[in-house]
């Protein structure tokens, strides 16, 4: 059986040897490479993540973990330490992550299971409100 870590370094690998993109399951969806800092352990994670664009050059992306009971690793992350770093198609840059509320993240937790389906399926598997991350360069 395939680790999750295994998953996503082959799909890291694909991401940045296509220009930012990756097929399989994943074909067509917006992805970026989200880089944290680990809240214990200070060592540089990096996580494929879907995303919906925002505006220019902010992004939401979904700590969704498949609808799993728990936040994805990578959320805790961000909460400690919210300076991230972004990989979106062949650009790198610096950003900050927040955490969306109210108004602004139903907005974009609504359109996002409007695009992908999936993601409402996501919702209905779980009893925790998924959050929505909104990043934005620095």
């Amino acid at each position: 059986m395939t680790s999750p870590n295994d998953r996503n370094a082959r799909i890291i690998d694909e991401f940045r040897n296509n220009n930012g993109k990756v097929g399989g399951p994943f074909q067509g969806m917006p992805m970026l490479l989200l880089h944290t800092t680990g809240a214990k352990s200070g060592i540089e994670r990096v996580n494929p993540v879907a995303y919906q664009h925002i505006d220019d050059r902010t992004w939401a992306v979904f700590a969704s973990k498949g609808g799993a009971p728990t936040n994805p690793d990578w959320y805790h992350n961000l909460l400690a330490h919210p300076d991230v770093t972004v990989e979106v198609g062949v650009e790198t840059m610096p950003a900050r992550a927040r955490v969306a509320t109210g108004d602004e993240r139903e907005r974009i937790w609504s359109k996002q299971k409007k695009n992908v389906p999936t993601f409402a399926d996501y919702e209905v598997k779980t009893d925790r409100e998924i959050p929505v991350v909104v990043i934005e360069p620095r």
